[in-house]
């Protein structure tokens, strides 16, 4: 039976990078997969994806309204998917989360949603709270903040890098904006409590 899965972590924990390993398994094994992201995560290019330690993959990019169920069926019928990966799955709509729940369920085609939890602030994305209400299964994938304990929140900085309380929940960037903390730490420096 296809399930969604919903794997999640802080930044810097090589999300994108177990993606491209995954969907290459399957594609080793002569089974066709489609990789998603948003089309204005253009950090690697227009639908491209790209992992901190160099690996990339050509990628259909998505619409905030664009109907990932119908997506998926028109590309399963030019030929046999084996499984759907979705990259930076925080930055999908409630719908399409709930569009590839169906592609699971209707289509039979496992899919993998890799993304953050929560944003610069703690507050959860939309896409990721709904994959966390509806996902089949839930994974950690971890990484540590500079004291060595388990990183689970993000911190943004502006060019200077000064640490950025307020703004907008969607600010696409890599290293260069933003760094993962325990939430001891996130809290220190975010002032929270």
């Amino acid at each position: 039976m296809a399930k969604l899965y919903f794997s999640y972590a802080a930044m810097n924990a090589g999300k994108s990078t177990l993606l491209l390993q995954a969907s290459y398994n399957y594609q080793e094994r002569g089974m066709r997969t489609a990789i998603l992201i948003a089309a204005f995560d253009d950090r690697a290019g227009r639908g491209r994806i790209s992992s901190r330690i160099g690996l990339t993959a050509d990628a259909h990019a998505f619409d905030p309204d664009e109907d990932l169920y119908a997506l998926v069926e028109r590309m399963h019928a030019e030929g046999e998917l084996a499984c759907v990966f979705v990259d930076e799955a925080q930055f999908l709509a409630e719908a399409q989360v709930w569009q590839l729940a169906r592609v699971a369920d209707r289509l039979h085609i496992p899919v993998m949603a890799y993304g953050l939890r929560t944003d610069f602030q703690g507050k959860l994305f939309p896409g990721s709270r709904e994959l966390l209400a509806i996902a089949d299964e839930l994974r950690e994938v971890r990484t540590i903040c500079h004291c060595g304990r388990k990183a689970t929140m993000v911190a943004r900085l502006d060019g200077a890098g000064n640490v950025v309380r307020e703004g907008a929940q969607v600010d696409v960037g890599g290293n260069e904006k933003y760094v993962s903390y325990c939430r001891r730490h996130w809290s220190d420096i975010m002032r929270c409590y």
